[in-house]
């Protein structure tokens, strides 16, 4: 579907509230994108400002948070009019949970661009404090994905995200950061690729944040009632009911609506990640608008919905496969060890596997990679249909480290500057058909014979190849085969589970 101008429209809260533009400033050695709409969208005073939220959460201080809560469906209109709705969704989080990282993700109101903009400058300040940025893996899907991008423009007046960030600091307790995304693409296609990018970040222990608002400027009954359409697309987690529903919306003609959800990239990007995960439910928390308010109108209204995507247990193990926070940091300090030790005695010794868990010696193929400063500087890795996935990341740490053609071979003195990131190739799962291949998700791995080629998840979302595309280049180009050779050959999927030093081990840093 070619996106009308009507579903993207950029349109702010119901009243025109003035921005207040500020540069960015050195904030601990740091540049700090500073608040921009502090004292319009909600107060700039710290203590009013936790008044204010101490207020919004009051109605939910006895209730019991979510189970498992992946992702958000959050308004971003000024407190006063959205702040209720926004307190509900929040409200689900469990203010003891930690998670690692929250993708705060909307769709830019001041520029269209190919694909998003992602802040990796920096941290974002607001009258709470500093809320730290994820700049290495904002750096790192900039540089793995062309759709990525760094646009200074998009993120220094725009307030979706921002007033976003006061909720957070209020509800959850432990420390996170964040990746700031903003949508700038209208293509349909390219909103698919984003979401691809994004598949191997949708997991336990990681948030996602959607800032949208829906309905825009039709009168309360009118509003409503796109408002209901919209609100049962996205209960089904189906990103093509909810292209639907915008379709239909439109073809209404309701009075006054110039868009059913201005956010509407960001809720689709959501739809691509969520539908393809088993497991998870989705959940309606509250409705209101505008016109629901002391300062709202009820004949020119704007619709706020809350919904919250919470994951099932059973829903962690896509391909039967997962691994602990606990066991992810066993392989991490693995790998350093073996790196370390092979450098100072020039071989690596056994691991005593007995005091090691089933999913550590369970066969599985691994990718290590090594950064200096943010910079590649080593990264080697295979299948392991036969080796333990522990011995597969000491080896594979060990041949990124000294193996790598591209770079010299790692020096001790460089050491202490190197970061470890690990990508666990899950157990390779047998396909009968290509309908469960899913792009951007898996991994396609195909064997003829003694002929065989693989290409990872993320090649997919880089290159925007189709699923024909896909297997027949990796046939070709990868296994040796004819085009159409993955016909005849046994196909198998896989993800990757990709976690880091940083990430796990200095958290704080």
């Amino acid at each position: 579907m070619k996106s009308s101008v009507s579903m993207w429209y950029p349109v702010f809260i119901l009243l025109s509230l003035s921005v207040a533009v500020r540069a960015q400033n050195r904030d601990n050695g740091r540049f700090a994108r500073q608040p921009a709409v502090a004292g319009s969208f909600y107060p700039a005073d710290p203590g009013q400002l936790k008044a204010r939220l101490q207020e919004l959460f009051r109605p939910y201080v006895n209730l019991p948070p979510g189970k498992d809560v992946a992702a958000l469906i959050v308004p971003h209109a000024g407190y006063v009019y959205s702040g209720e709705v926004a307190a509900s969704a929040y409200a689900r989080l469990n203010p003891e949970k930690k998670y690692r990282r929250i993708f705060l993700i909307g769709t830019s109101h001041h520029l269209l661009l190919d694909g998003a903009s992602i802040y990796n400058k920096g941290h974002y300040r607001t009258p709470l404090g500093v809320v730290k940025v994820d700049t290495l893996v904002a750096d790192r899907l900039i540089r793995d994905n062309p759709l990525f991008e760094y646009v200074p423009a998009a993120h220094v007046k725009e307030h979706s995200l921002e007033v976003q960030l006061p909720f957070l600091q209020y509800r959850l307790k432990h420390p996170y950061k964040i990746v700031p995304i903003l949508i700038g693409t209208r293509s349909e296609k390219a909103i698919e690729q984003l979401a691809g990018a994004l598949g191997p970040y949708f997991q336990e222990g990681d948030l996602f944040v959607i800032s949208t608002d829906f309905s825009h400027y039709a009168d309360d009954a009118g509003a409503r009632e796109a408002d209901r359409t919209t609100r049962e697309a996205i209960l089904t987690n189906s990103p093509g009911k909810f292209l639907q529903a915008l379709r239909k919306n439109e073809g209404k003609h309701i009075p006054g609506l110039a868009t059913s959800c201005c956010g509407w990239s960001s809720v689709l990007t959501l739809l691509n990640l969520s539908s393809a995960e088993p497991g998870i439910t989705v959940k309606h928390i509250r409705y209101m608008n505008s016109g629901d308010t002391e300062y709202g109108e009820k004949s020119r209204v704007v619709g706020y919905h809350a919904f919250a995507f919470e994951r099932s247990a059973v829903s962690a193990q896509t391909t039967g496969f997962s691994l602990t926070d606990t066991e992810k940091i066993q392989l991490l300090q693995m790998a350093r060890a073996a790196i370390e030790f092979r450098m100072l005695h020039h071989y690596l010794p056994d691991v005593d596997s007995a005091q090691l868990s089933e999913n550590l010696k369970t066969p599985c193929g691994a990718f290590v990679t090594l950064e200096k400063k943010g910079k590649l500087r080593g990264c080697i890795g295979r299948f392991g249909e036969k080796e333990p996935l522990y011995r597969m990341v000491r080896e594979m740490a060990v041949s990124a480290a000294f193996q790598d053609y591209r770079f010299d071979p790692l020096q001790f003195t460089e050491l202490a500057e190197v970061d470890i990131e690990i990508s666990v190739l899950t157990p390779l799962q047998r396909i009968e058909t290509i309908d469960e291949l899913e792009l951007g998700k898996h991994g396609i791995y195909i064997v003829q014979g003694e002929r065989h080629g693989t290409f990872l998840p993320q090649v997919a979302t880089n290159t925007g190849w189709t699923k024909e595309e896909f297997l027949g280049r990796c046939a070709r180009d990868k296994a040796g085969l004819d085009w159409d050779g993955w016909k005849d050959a046994e196909l198998y999927i896989y993800e990757a589970l990709v976690f880091s030093e940083p990430e796990l081990l200095h958290p704080e840093q």
